[in-house]
C-alpha cells in the first residue's frame, strides 16, 4: 500500500533558516521538494565526489581486514590451534570533516606506496630471474677488464644454433643452458666487430647479491606498510563509517539549502517538502509551538509525490523484489501484496524439491537464531524472505514427492502413501499446472488493471478492460464446463457481445466511435498475438522443477555408483560426491528459481496489470546515525 503523502510550503526569515533546518531534521520525516540537481551546486559535487572517493576505501579496508582474518585462520590450522580466530575492530571514535580528510587522504598515501612497493618487489624478482642464468659475478671485474681494454658482452640464442668456432674467433664461454636456451659471454678487445648470430642480452644494473638484498628491503617495507594499513583498518574502520554518516548529514543539509527559494532580496527563505499525512497533526504542532510559518499545498497533476510503502509484515518481506523493478506512482496501486503469494508458489515449483525446500528452511532459521542479535533488520528480512520460500518450496515438492533427488512416494512409508493419494502430480498434471497458474495470474493482473485505471481516471475508462476480463473468463468457462455456459451457445453469444462492445466502442471514452474501433481492432492483435505467449511463458515453472529433479537423481546415481566397494572409502566418497554435487544444483536451481518468477512478474504480470512504475523514493530529511 501507498502511504498517502501532504504537501506543504514553509516560509522562514533568513537568520532563522538554519534553526528551522535543524528543526526539520530532527522531526526527520519532511521529504524535501527537489527543483534543482546536486549537478547544479558544487559543494555537493564534492561532497558526492569525496562519499565516492570514501566508499572505496571502506571497500578496500574491508578487504585487508578479511585477508588478515583468512591468515589467522591458516595459522590456527597449521598449529591445530581450538581457540577461534577474531579481528578486534576500535569502536569509532567522533570525527571532524577535517580529521576524515586527513585519514582518507593517509589510506590512499599508503595504498599508493603498497602499490609501488610492490611492483618494486616484482621488478627485483624480474631482474633476479634474468641474473640467475648468469650466475653470481661483480660488474666491478666486469669494469676492471674494460679498464684492461677488453670488454664482456652476455648473448643468448637456440642451444642448437650455438658455434663452438665462436670459443676461438670471440673467446666465448658458455655460462648456461636453460629451456633450449644457451646463454654466453665474448671477452673480446674494446670495439672489436662481433659478427654472431645471438641476440644481446640487456643485463640488469646490480649483480645477484645486491638484488637479494635490494628484494629483502623491498619485503620489509611492504610487510610494514601493510601492518600499517592493517592498524588502520582496525583502529579507524569504524571512524571512516562515521565519517560517511558526518558526509551525509552534510549533503542532505548542502541540498536542503539548494533546494530553497530566496525571497524579498534574499530575506525570506521557501521551501517545499512532503510529508506522510498521518504526521501531519504532529509536525503541525511542532512548527506553530515554534512560530514558524507554513502551509499546505493542495497537490498537482505536475508533482512527483514521493512513494512511501506501507506492507503487512508478509508483503513488506517481498518489497525488496519489487523495488528491484521500480516503485509504483502515487495514483497507481501497489502490486507488491497481489504478486507475493505468487512469487512463492513460483519459486517453490522452480526449485521443486522438499529437501532443498528443508535445506533452506533450516539454514536460515538457524542464522536467525544465532545470529539473531547482530543481524542488520534488511538481513532479517531477507532471511525471513528465504525461510518463506523454503516452506513454499517444500510444500511445492511434495505434489511430485522429491526430496533430494528420491522420490517420497516410493519408500512405502504409510504418511507417504496417503499424500500420494491426495496430492500426487505427475508431469502431465504438472505441466498442467503451470499454465493454469499463468492464466490465473494474468488475468487477476487484468482485474488489477481495472481497478488502476478507474482509481487513476474513472471507472469509465476501466470498462474495456472489465470486456476482456468478461471474454477471456467466459471462453474459460465455455470451455471446462460446456454444461454451465456451452461453447457460443445463446448465453455466451450475449457474453460475448456485450464484453465486444466494452472492448469497442468504450476503450478511449470520448474520442470518436471510428477511434474506438480503431483501437479495439488494434487491441485485440496484442491480444491475440501476445496471451498465448504470456501464459506459455509459465511452461517454466515445470520445466525448471523437472530439470531440476533430473539432476538431483543424477548426482544421486552418481554417488551410488561411483563409490568404491570399500567399507571406509565407499561411503566416504559417496557422501562427497552427494553434498558436492547437491550443493552445485541448489545454487543452481535456487538462481534460477529467484530470476524466472521475477521474470513472470517484471514482464507477464506487470505488463496485463498495466502497471507503469517509475516513482520516487520517499526519503526524509534527517540526521543519519547508526543503525
Amino acid at each position: 500500500m501507498i502511504v498517502k503523502m501532504s504537501k506543504y510550503a514553509f516560509m522562514v526569515y533568513h537568520k532563522e533558516y538554519d534553526e528551522f533546518l535543524e528543526r526539520l531534521r530532527g522531526m526527520g520525516v519532511v521529504h524535501i521538494q527537489e527543483k534543482r540537481s546536486e549537478k547544479e551546486d558544487d559543494g555537493l559535487q564534492q561532497l558526492l565526489a569525496e562519499r565516492k572517493r570514501l566508499q572505496n576505501e571502506l571497500r578496500y579496508l574491508k578487504r585487508v581486514q578479511e585477508d588478515w582474518l583468512k591468515e589467522l585462520k591458516d595459522e590456527a590450522k597449521s598449529t591445530k590451534s581450538k581457540l577461534k580466530p577474531e579481528l578486534e575492530i576500535a569502536p569509532e571514535r567522533p570525527v571532524t570533516v577535517e580529521e576524515g580528510r586527513t585519514l582518507l587522504n593517509r589510506i590512499e598515501d599508503l595504498r599508493n606506496r603498497i602499490e609501488k612497493a610492490q611492483a618494486a618487489e616484482q621488478a627485483v624478482e624480474k631482474d633476479m630471474a634474468a641474473m640467475a642464468v648468469w650466475g653470481e659475478f661483480d660488474y666491478a671485474n666486469l669494469d676492471r677488464l674494460r679498464d684492461a681494454g677488453y670488454e664482456v658482452t652476455f648473448f643468448s640464442c637456440p642451444a642448437s644454433r650455438y658455434d663452438e668456432d665462436w670459443r676461438e674467433a670471440y673467446n666465448a664461454v658458455p655460462i648456461s643452458v636453460v629451456q633450449s636456451v644457451a646463454y654466453f659471454v665474448t671477452i673480446t678487445p674494446v670495439g672489436t666487430v662481433l659478427e654472431i648470430d645471438a641476440e644481446r642480452v640487456k643485463m640488469p644494473e646490480k649483480g645477484l647479491k645486491e638484488l637479494q638484498a635490494d628484494l629483502l628491503a623491498q619485503r620489509q617495507e611492504k610487510v610494514e606498510l601493510n601492518e600499517e594499513m592493517l592498524q588502520i583498518a582496525t583502529n579507524d574502520y569504524k571512524t571512516l563509517e562515521a565519517y560517511d554518516r558526518l558526509l551525509s548529514n552534510e549533503y542532505a543539509w548542502g541540498n536542503a539549502k539548494v533546494q530553497t527559494n530566496r525571497e524579498a532580496d534574499d530575506r525570506l527563505m521557501l521551501l517545499e517538502g512532503w510529508i506522510p499525512a498521518a504526521q501531519e497533526q504532529s509536525l503541525e504542532n511542532e512548527l506553530d509551538r515554534n512560530n514558524y510559518y507554513f502551509r499546505k499545498l493542495d497537490i498537482t497533476p505536475e508533482d512527483n509525490i514521493p512513494i512511501d510503502l506501507e506492507n503487512n509484515w508478509f508483503s513488506r518481506l517481498f518489497e525488496s523484489i519489487s523495488r528491484l523493478y521500480m516503485l509504483p506512482k502515487y495514483n497507481e496501486l501497489d502490486l507488491t501484496p497481489f504478486f507475493a503469494p505468487f512469487f512463492m508458489i513460483f519459486f517453490g515449483l522452480c526449485l521443486g524439491d522438499s529437501g532443498y525446500g528443508l535445506f533452506l528452511l533450516v539454514v536460515a532459521t538457524a542464522v536467525k537464531m544465532i545470529k539473531g542479535k547482530t543481524l542488520k533488520p534488511s538481513v532479517k528480512g531477507i532471511l525471513s524472505l528465504v525461510q518463506l520460500l523454503g516452506m513454499a518450496t517444500f510444500l511445492c515438492g511434495l505434489l511430485t514427492g522429491t526430496f533430494f533427488g528420491a522420490n517420497l512416494y516410493d519408500w512405502g512409508i504409510p504418511l507417504f502413501d496417503t499424500l500420494k493419494e491426495k496430492i500426487y502430480f505427475d508431469n502431465n498434471k504438472m505441466f498442467s499446472l503451470s499454465l493454469i497458474l499463468g492464466v490465473i495470474q494474468i488475468i487477476f493482473g487484468m482485474c488489477l488493471k481495472a481497478v488502476n485505471k478507474a482509481k487513476q481516471f474513472g471507472v469509465v475508462y476501466s470498462l474495456s478492460t472489465i470486456g476482456w476480463i468478461i471474454l477471456l473468463v467466459s471462453m474459460g468457462v465455455a470451455f471446462l464446463c460446456p454444461q454451465v455456459m456451452p461453447m457460443f451457445g445463446t448465453i455466451h453469444l450475449i457474453v460475448m457481445g456485450l464484453s465486444g462492445l466494452l472492448i469497442f466502442f468504450v476503450n478511449s471514452p470520448g474520442k470518436n466511435l471510428l477511434l474506438n474501433v480503431g483501437l479495439g481492432l488494434w487491441d485485440t492483435y496484442n491480444m491475440a498475438t501476445g496471451l498465448l505467449g504470456d501464459v506459455l511463458s509459465y511452461v517454466r515453472l515445470f520445466a525448471l522443477g523437472l530439470s531440476g529433479g533430473i539432476l538431483a537423481g543424477v548426482f544421486n546415481s552418481l554417488a551410488v555408483g561411483m563409490s568404491p566397494d570399500h567399507v571406509v572409502f565407499g561411503p566416504v566418497v559417496m557422501v562427497l560426491i552427494f553434498v558436492i554435487g547437491h550443493a552445485i544444483n541448489i545454487f543452481m536451481n535456487v538462481l534460477g528459481a529467484l530470476v524466472h518468477p521475477m521474470r513472470l512478474t517484471f514482464v507477464e504480470f506487470f505488463k496485463n496489470s498495466g502497471y507503469e512504475g517509475g516513482g520516487l523514493e520517499y526519503k526524509p530529511f534527517k540526521k543519519m546515525v547508526n543503525e
